[in-house]
């Protein structure tokens, strides 16, 4: 059993820091999404995320409101996570401390990439949505 002091707790907040959340110990897994609602929650060509089991976050002040299961501050509009199915999905941007040691390991909706980034090197491509781990779905191959 893990010390409960060795948990690491990240701290994030959305861009007028009028809401603070917390998240505590590792995500489930850290990934890149080119998908439609990606792009355009983000107003980047991807959005970069981790998701952590729910209990895992806690919004610490501030209010949000949420659109399509994602919650944002109802001052600035910043992103703040994405609460549905038992996961919490942080944008990774949203955390304080930066550069992060999270480092994704999966990108989806990768058929709607730019073309001028290139794939994420090491990561498993998904021509779009990542199937359940239980399930035999197959990356498409970098590149």
């Amino acid at each position: 059993m893990q010390d409960p002091a060795a948990v690491q707790v990240r701290t994030g907040s959305c861009l007028c820091r009028g809401v603070t959340f917390r998240v505590c110990g590792n995500p489930l897994r850290v990934g890149i999404c080119h998908c439609a609602d990606c792009r355009k929650s983000s107003g980047a060509p991807y959005a970069a995320y981790a998701v952590w089991p729910i209990e895992a976050f806690k919004q610490e002040t501030g209010y949000t409101s949420t659109y399509a299961a994602r919650s944002f501050c109802t001052t600035c509009g910043g992103r703040v996570a994405w609460l549905s199915a038992g996961e919490a999905e942080v944008p990774i941007g949203s955390l304080d401390e930066v550069p992060t040691d999270l480092a994704p390991s999966y990108e989806l909706w990768v058929k709607r990439r730019e073309h001028w980034l290139g794939p994420l090197t090491g990561a498993a491509q998904f021509d779009q949505d990542r199937k359940d781990v239980a399930s035999t779905a197959e990356a498409v191959p970098a590149g």
